[in-house]
């Protein structure tokens, strides 16, 4: 009789074991997947470095490419959502400072659909913080 409960509760405790562990690899698979570091510093850097002072059609461009680099970043994590604003939105809780991502990208709207937009240096280097923050948020730099 001592045999056949020694047998039940280590039939019992493989069987918890076992449930416990599936439970957790469902759980570490639904977390975001982990982005390609490297290759998103090297790309951080190269627009950095093609932000010239004395250049404003760098400065646009420099915004255009690091919005999409964040974008990027969102898509690989695997935020939901048609559009950049969208996946913007469902990665929420993620942003340090929300609104400092939602005004880099309103410029990059502005840019993006408008004519002769004028922005400035600062701008541009305000905007560029904000998107270097957000790839350090989604783990990306």
């Amino acid at each position: 009789m001592n045999n056949n409960f020694a047998t039940w509760f280590i039939l019992i405790a493989v069987l918890i074991l076992a449930i416990v562990g599936a439970v957790f690899i469902a759980f570490a698979s639904k977390r975001s997947p982990k982005l390609k570091v490297e290759k998103f510093r090297a790309r951080w850097l190269a627009i950095e470095n093609s932000l010239d002072k004395e250049s404003a059609p760098s400065w646009q461009l420099a915004i255009l490419n690091a919005d999409k680099l964040v974008d990027k970043a969102l898509r690989d994590s695997h935020y939901k959502g048609e559009t950049m604003g969208e996946r913007m939105k469902a990665a929420g809780k993620v942003w340090s400072n929300a609104n400092h991502i939602w005004g880099a990208h309103k410029i990059r709207n502005h840019i993006a659909h408008e004519a002769d937009v004028k922005i400035n240096y600062d701008i541009a280097r305000r905007a560029l913080a904000a998107y270097k923050q957000a790839l350090k948020d989604l783990g990306a730099i």
